[in-house]
């Protein structure tokens, strides 16, 4: 008896059936993992963003609109999450205390920018290095760059990414000598 005598035609089927299966289901695990990690670039510039625009032409903002900023800024963090600011600027545990830290901005202008991500998608978990240039003047007027990274970690809550925890570690702090002539918004 040769092969073909065992082949059945129903067998080859199910093989490719269940073959598509696999390739379907791995493709949208790659495509969950692809849009989380743009889910999580986007969360992280909302962040930047929100935190910069708490300073406006060289000064804090007014009260009200900081406190609008902060509370929008600690609600791209789970209820729990920790922001750790090292030495200079303390930790924060819990969306209520990270929105007060906010509130209490130690410089009064910032420009935060994050690049080279490494992110890592694991399922509903993720976790992100991205180091930071970011030229600051402190309310003595003194300008600085100041470059480090942040560690992060984040957690898809409801089918939304936040934050679960930020480190930053600060590499150096640099006098930016005259400091910024002008600054625009």
């Amino acid at each position: 008896m040769n092969r073909l005598e065992h082949w059945r035609p129903g067998h080859a089927r199910a093989r490719r059936i269940r073959q598509t299966q696999s390739t379907v289901e791995d493709l949208g695990r790659r495509i969950d993992a692809v849009e989380s990690i743009l889910a999580i670039q986007n969360l992280k510039a909302r962040y930047a963003d929100l935190v910069d625009q708490r300073f406006r032409k060289g000064a804090v903002v007014d009260e009200e609109t900081l406190a609008g900023l902060a509370d929008r800024i600690a609600a791209l963090f789970t209820e729990d999450a920790i922001w750790d600011g090292g030495p200079a600027l303390g930790v924060a545990s819990g969306r209520l205390a990270i929105a007060a830290q906010m509130r209490s901005p130690t410089l009064i202008y910032s420009r935060h920018l994050f690049v080279k991500p490494e992110i890592a998608v694991s399922g509903d978990d993720a976790s992100a290095r991205w180091d930071l240039l970011c030229p600051c003047t402190r309310p003595d007027g003194s300008a600085w760059w100041m470059v480090g990274f942040e560690d992060d970690t984040y957690a898809r809550v409801d089918g939304v990414w936040l934050h679960a925890s930020m480190k930053l570690t600060a590499v150096t702090m640099s006098p930016a000598g005259t400091g910024w002539d002008r600054i625009f918004s």
